[in-house]
């Protein structure tokens, strides 16, 4: 059976903000490589490494722990139930967070080439993020196979 149009839509908003997300990570590194001071080891260990550390525990833990996945689960078909990624105001507002989010990066970035704090935290915070939006994108898939769901986003052919 085909699913609704929107789950399709909510799917490929789940599918699409992942994407978006990294997008603008790797933008973020390639500005900080040019702009913060520092050994290219320094800055590799603060924007991939480090990073990549929180990314791979915020993705792994919701899809292996249960009780951390029951949760996000809910949290996930609770975002479907309302509306995200299925209206232009939904899409919107999940760019407008997005958006905020590389501000945010780019700002600190700026902020440590002038002398400022290093924005280590920063870099691990978004990492941390993208592991959650791809956690939650692989649990849709999960979602479109459990039995009290599926009949729910399936079209009747």
């Amino acid at each position: 059976m085909a699913h609704t149009r929107a789950w399709r839509n909510f799917r490929r908003m789940q599918d699409m903000t992942v994407a978006v997300a990294c997008l603008i990570y790797a933008g973020a590194v390639v500005h900080a490589f040019q702009h913060l001071p520092g050994s290219y080891g320094l800055i590799a260990e603060r924007t991939l490494i480090w990073p990549g550390i929180f990314l791979s525990l915020s993705l792994s833990l919701p899809l292996a722990v249960g009780p951390v996945r029951r949760p996000l689960a809910r949290y996930v078909w609770m975002s479907f139930k309302q509306g995200f990624g299925q209206t232009p105001a939904s899409v919107l507002l999940g760019v407008v967070l997005l958006m905020g989010a590389a501000l945010l990066m780019y700002w600190q970035i700026n902020g440590a080439a002038s002398g400022g704090r290093y924005p280590a935290g920063v870099f691990s915070g978004y990492g941390a993020g993208i592991g959650i939006l791809a956690a939650q994108a692989a649990l849709v898939r999960v979602l479109e196979h459990h039995p009290e769901v599926k009949p729910l986003i399936e079209e009747e052919g």
